[in-house]
């Protein structure tokens, strides 16, 4: 059965008391997606660094960190897809993030990079790769599965022709590590989209999505015009056929990631128009 979730990142203006979060939750469930794909640091109290830098990127985290995410899941209805963590906390003790992981009843964590990793520097991903290895027999140990989500940065070639995420997919043991492949990024990085989702094949356990497209309107002062997170349908990438690419490579659960930009200036509006392009290509596509 295909699903449908929403990635808790672009939630963080919305979720910032319990009577908000219990109302958007409320919506995305009504929205017709079936789980949510949670941040360890958006569940739990951050540090004011990452409150600033997320604020700065116009995702900003919310106040979130102090709610109770295990009676709000619970009251909502909704699933956890899976759980975003960072790899020193996995590294640090991988017993702790499978425990938390599970008691959320869901059996998969996902790391992810972009600024934590040289991703230019060839000895620094082979460095990565076996680290992830080693973190995900630790998780493997415990009854929970690892995923890498990439972002544009792996596409940074390293030793000639040789990418990073090159070596981060001939590199990890498909036993302890698989992948959640973000084609937003990838696109935005000028990728050949289906080819790398082809190329991942069944490790590609789940599909983040995301549109492209601007906003602009009127005369303009150059003909550059900027890209942006757009509603799912109403951008300019294939996602029809990348979808078909998700399908056959077993993927189940497609995951809303949109990113500032939101019609009406609400993630909420913003995941409802999504959720119809999803019902009709994704669920029943």
């Amino acid at each position: 059965m295909l699903t449908t979730a929403i990635q808790q990142f672009m939630l963080g203006t919305v979720l910032n008391s319990e009577a908000q979060a219990k109302e958007t939750l409320r919506a995305i469930k009504a929205a017709g997606y079936g789980g949510i794909e949670l941040c360890g640091f958006m569940i739990h109290p951050t540090g004011l660094m990452v409150r600033l830098l997320t604020k700065a990127a116009g995702m900003p985290t919310g106040s979130g960190g102090k709610l109770d995410w295990h009676a709000l899941i619970k009251a909502s209805g909704l699933s956890v897809t899976s759980l975003h963590f960072d790899l020193g906390s996995v590294e640090r003790d991988a017993a702790a993030i499978a425990a938390e992981a599970q008691g959320f009843g869901t059996d998969t964590v996902v790391i992810t990079g972009m600024y934590r990793f040289a991703y230019g520097d060839a000895a620094a991903v082979h460095d990565l790769a076996a680290r992830l290895n080693k973190a995900g027999a630790a998780l493997a140990a415990q009854g929970v599965r690892l995923l890498y989500h990439n972002h544009n940065c792996e596409l940074q070639r390293v030793q000639g022709g040789t990418r990073a995420y090159d070596i981060l997919i001939d590199e990890t043991d498909p036993a302890a590590v698989n992948f959640e492949f973000d084609s937003y990024w990838f696109a935005e990085g000028g990728a050949d989209v289906p080819a790398w989702m082809e190329r991942l094949g069944p490790r590609m356990k789940l599909w983040h999505i995301n549109d492209r497209g601007t906003r602009l309107t009127g005369p303009a002062m150059t003909p550059i015009l900027k890209t942006d997170s757009m509603e799912l349908g109403t951008g300019n990438l294939p996602l029809e056929n990348w979808a078909r690419q998700a399908r056959e490579n077993g993927v189940e659960t497609a995951i809303l990631e949109s990113h500032r930009n939101w019609v009406n200036k609400s993630p909420l509006d913003s995941m409802r128009r999504s959720a119809v392009w999803l019902d009709a290509h994704w669920k029943e596509g």
